[in-house]
């Protein structure tokens, strides 16, 4: 998770049903002075970037932000220099564009960096410092009988990227969160989570690496999205790829203590986790995740459930099957990222 900060407003959210522009007043314009937050997204219907632009008077405008991609997958947003870079699985390119927090609905957003076109499948984007690193699901060894994955590590300095290293490792990499220094990655297919410590300092060359720990999250059939806020960790379970109604996530409360107490290679119980899910939540791919600690939300990006959508829950803390305060359509949502103003 980054650093996030959204107003619970349940009037606001169970109105905000579309991806396109507009607001409650019915006006299409926002009142900077009043700007709580923004949640940006991705998609693979066409790539371009959908800022949610959230007021403190309960008002809100969609955004959709034209960009080079016509399918991108992971996002981040820099609050810094108020840019926005996504990685493009049809360019196969982190791009960098700018203004991002100011380019009007349907305009083409301004490129102000690309790296070279070194992906084949990205999924993830995970940022700490300058060091933005990608998780791609390609096939690293040409042989599809074996799981592997890699992590595409790039530096960016002003306006440049720089392909530092790639880190091939032995499972299908997805969602990947920095919670300090360590970079958890999703063990794709699977129902696990696995843990690089000190992830950028001790991985600066080509290489193949293991994970310096890995374990099963108990209940999940196969993981995807993750999000760390405050202590507590996100993951979105998409059960069976080929269904849009079986979809869940899991919330993990003082998860650094319930992860560093399972041993390398042993099970996370579901006792110690909260599981949402049902046919209330419209979770059937849930890819992605955002969590605000602060106010008790979480976000996901579904990619099936009606064509895609980005929901919104709070009130989870007891699990079930509970309905999202947000359902924003959003053909082919991929990824989140929610972001303080």
């Amino acid at each position: 998770m980054k650093t996030v900060k959204i107003l619970t407003l349940s009037a606001l959210f169970s109105i905000f049903a579309i991806a396109c522009s507009s607001d409650d007043n019915g006006n299409g314009t926002g009142d900077e002075a009043n700007l709580e937050s923004r949640l940006y997204a991705s998609n693979n219907s066409d790539g371009n970037v959908t800022r949610y632009d959230v007021n403190d008077d309960s008002s809100f405008d969609s955004n959709t932000l034209l960009t080079l991609s016509l399918n991108s997958e992971g996002i981040y947003y820099d609050a810094t220099t108020d840019q926005v870079t996504q990685a493009s699985r049809s360019l196969l390119q982190l791009n960098t564009y700018a203004d991002a927090s100011i380019t009007e609905n349907g305009a083409t957003i301004t490129v102000s960096a690309s790296s070279s076109a070194d992906l084949i499948s990205p999924r993830d984007i995970a940022v700490s410092s300058n060091i933005y690193v990608v998780a791609d699901n390609s096939d690293a060894d040409g042989n599809p009988v074996t799981a592997d994955g890699r992590l595409f590590v790039y530096t960016k300095t002003g306006n440049n990227f720089n392909l530092r290293n790639i880190v091939t490792v032995n499972f299908k990499v997805w969602g990947i969160e920095f919670v300090g220094n360590d970079l958890f990655a999703v063990v794709d297919t699977t129902s696990d989570i696995a843990v690089f410590t000190n992830f950028a300092s001790s991985n600066t060359t080509n290489a193949t690496v293991e994970a310096s720990k890995r374990i099963t999250v108990e209940g999940i059939t196969r993981t995807h999205g993750i999000a760390f806020d405050g202590g507590t960790m996100v993951l979105t379970d998409i059960g069976d790829a080929d269904s849009d109604t079986d979809g869940g996530f899991h919330v993990i409360t003082n998860f650094q203590s319930k992860f560093d107490a399972v041993a390398n290679g042993g099970t996370l119980a579901v006792a110690d986790q909260t599981r949402v899910s049902g046919a209330l939540t419209l979770l059937g791919n849930p890819v992605a995740a955002e969590y605000d600690a602060e106010n008790q939300i979480v976000y996901i990006a579904e990619r099936a459930n009606g064509g895609g959508r980005v929901v919104s829950y709070t009130n989870f803390e007891a699990g079930g099957n509970i309905g999202p305060m947000m359902n924003a359509t959003l053909s082919g949502a991929s990824s989140l990222y929610l972001a303080k103003e």
